[in-house]
C-alpha cells in the first residue's frame, strides 16, 4: 500500500500565500499562452522543488535541478520578488533557510560529478519526492526530466518509479 502523502497542493499554495500564488499564475499564463490548469500544475511543482530542497537539504542541496526549464522560469520569478521569497524561504519552508539558485546546463552539471554521480543525483529525487507528495502522476510527467524519462524512454510504469529506492539504500 502507498504512504499517504505529507502535503497537498494546497498546503503549497498557502506556502505561497494566495495572492502570490495568482499573480505568478497569471504572468505564466499570459507571458506563455499555456492552460490556466497547466501553469497552476507547473506552480505547484516549482513549490514542490523548493519544499524537497528545504526539507531534504543534505541530501539535495546544490544538486541539479531535475525539472523542465519552464519551472526553473518560475523559481527565477519568485526570486525576483525579493521579500515574498525571502519570507517563503526563511519562515514558511520546513528547513527555515534562503534557497539559492545557480544556472547550469544539463550537459555542463553532467561534466562537473561525471554521468554516474548525475544519473545518482538526478534518481534521488524521486523517492523523496513520493514520499512527500505520493507517486508521479500523468500530470506531472511533462515537469520532471527524469521521471518522464524512466516513464517514456525506459518503459517504467509510474507505479515502478514511485517504487525506486535511493541508490545505496
Amino acid at each position: 500500500m502507498t504512504p499517504q502523502p505529507h502535503v497537498c497542493s494546497d498546503d503549497l499554495e498557502a506556502l505561497l500565500g494566495a495572492s502570490l500564488h495568482e499573480e505568478v499564475v497569471r504572468h505564466f499564463e499570459r507571458s506563455t499562452g499555456a492552460e490556466r490548469a497547466y501553469v497552476e500544475r507547473q506552480v505547484t511543482e516549482c513549490l514542490r522543488y523548493l519544499y524537497l530542497v528545504s526539507r531534504h537539504r543534505d541530501q539535495l542541496s546544490g544538486l541539479f535541478l531535475p525539472v523542465e526549464q519552464e519551472i526553473d522560469e518560475i523559481w527565477h520569478y519568485l526570486i525576483l520578488q525579493t521579500r515574498e521569497y525571502r519570507t517563503l524561504c526563511e519562515e514558511r519552508l520546513p528547513g527555515r533557510f534562503f534557497i539559492d539558485h545557480r544556472s547550469i546546463a544539463y550537459e555542463e552539471y553532467q561534466e562537473e560529478p561525471g554521468r554516474e554521480k548525475s544519473v545518482e543525483e538526478a534518481l534521488r529525487w524521486i523517492p523523496l519526492y513520493c514520499r512527500e507528495f505520493g507517486p508521479f502522476d500523468e500530470g506531472a510527467l511533462p515537469h520532471w526530466t527524469i521521471v518522464r524519462f524512466l516513464h517514456e524512454r525506459m518503459e517504467m510504469s509510474l507505479e515502478d518509479i514511485a517504487a525506486l529506492e535511493p541508490l545505496g539504500s
